[in-house]
């Protein structure tokens, strides 16, 4: 047990699910923290390598069934990404798009042959996807997407563009999801189709430790099955993205986690006016408010991780999940800034770079706006989106 683990949750997870979280972190120590910090100032990942030495793990589509995938539980794929994030939610974000949105799409919608072709290949990190639904012009409200896909014959034909998308400028296949007559639907696109190109989006200050891109759709042809033959309707999207802010659920709480673990030992070893930071009350009094949010954010993951291997899991309550434990990871980062004061803002400390990660993962997979308004509409039974 350690300090941080006010309510002594350890026994609450299985032998299995420990030694998943060990293994993630033994290899997070390992591999990412070394080095992150200097991806981070450089503005660069070395994807690929990271996404096969975590396919050697089993972590990509950890949560999935067949085709390569590891079939573990919720709660074990939770516990991973909470371990990722508090490397770098970057990092962590690398695994949720291959696994939760990218792989998920194609396991759940695509056809027999679409999943032999990419999963195997995606599970081991040979292959990288990536899922494109946010657009420039329209992010929060994907029913008004502008790109659209065509019949030409036996042939789709895709023009448009995607905006935002992690993993476009290494990505082998995307799930472009595009307007038809008959409305929304997903397509496994190879992104060395004639037509695709990706540009990554530079000068971020906010996951930077991550490779975001744009992707142009120029009249892409595709034969007739690259579309998902399953995923019909906007609610196919949905989907994946509920799958993807699960993981956001776990991985807040790491960064959190290393926030106020980084801060604790700072105080306790910084001496100001004679004696250490921790030892003045209002020191103390930031340290225990911090603390509380994150047990609770912890049982929150937890009990919505319960749920999920359970079957009984709603994507209301999922919004409850990415609401509450991003709003409260950033406000620790925040919080522990101030604690370290100018070495809050310095590279050495991992502190102001979770902050500023955590700017991103408020908005992406979801605002806290858009998760306001579901959690309204589940207790109000009114939609107030429109």
């Amino acid at each position: 047990m350690t300090a941080l683990d006010l309510l002594d949750l350890d026994p609450s997870l299985t032998e299995e699910e420990r030694q998943i979280r060990d293994v993630v972190r033994r290899l997070v120590d390992d591999r990412v923290r070394p080095y992150v910090a200097d991806w981070y100032e450089e503005g660069r990942v070395p994807a690929r390598e990271l996404a096969r030495e975590f396919g050697k793990l089993g972590l990509l589509g950890m949560h999935l069934d067949g085709y390569g995938c590891a079939g573990a539980s919720a709660v074990a794929y939770g516990l991973a990404c909470q371990e990722l994030e508090a490397a770098d939610s970057g990092v962590r974000s690398l695994v949720s798009v291959q696994g939760s949105l990218a792989m998920y799409a194609i396991w759940r919608y695509g056809s027999e042959e679409q999943k032999r072709r990419w999963l195997p290949s995606m599970a081991t990190g040979e292959s990288i996807g990536c899922f494109g639904l946010t657009e420039p012009d329209h992010g929060s409200d994907p029913a008004s997407m502008a790109t659209r896909a065509r019949r030409d014959g036996d042939d789709w034909v895709l023009t448009g563009g995607k905006m935002w998308i992690t993993n476009a400028p290494i990505a082998d296949v995307a799930v472009i999801w595009a307007r038809t007559d008959d409305g929304v639907r997903g397509f496994a696109v190879p992104m060395d189709t004639p037509g695709v190109t990706a540009r990554e989006i530079r000068r971020k200050m906010s996951l930077r430790a991550s490779l975001t891109g744009e992707i142009v759709l120029d009249d892409v042809r595709l034969p007739a099955d690259a579309q998902l033959p399953e995923a019909i309707g906007l609610k196919a999207p949905l989907s994946c993205l509920t799958e993807a802010r699960h993981g956001i659920v776990w991985g807040a709480v790491g960064a959190a986690r290393d926030c106020l673990e980084t801060t604790l030992a700072y105080a306790t070893t910084r001496t100001q006016f004679g004696r250490p930071l921790a030892g003045f009350q209002l020191t103390q009094a930031k340290l225990a408010d911090m603390a509380v949010e994150l047990v609770k954010a912890q049982l929150l993951a937890l009990h919505l991780g319960r749920l999920a291997d359970a079957g009984r899991l709603r994507p209301d309550q999922v919004s409850v999940g990415k609401l509450n434990n991003v709003r409260e990871a950033l406000a620790i980062a925040r919080q522990c800034r101030t604690i370290l004061g100018a070495n809050g803002v310095s590279g050495e400390y991992p502190v102001l770079r979770h902050a500023n990660n955590l700017e991103s993962v408020l908005t992406y997979e979801g605002t806290s706006e858009i998760h306001q308004l579901i959690v309204g509409q589940r207790l109000t039974g009114l939609s107030a989106f429109a």
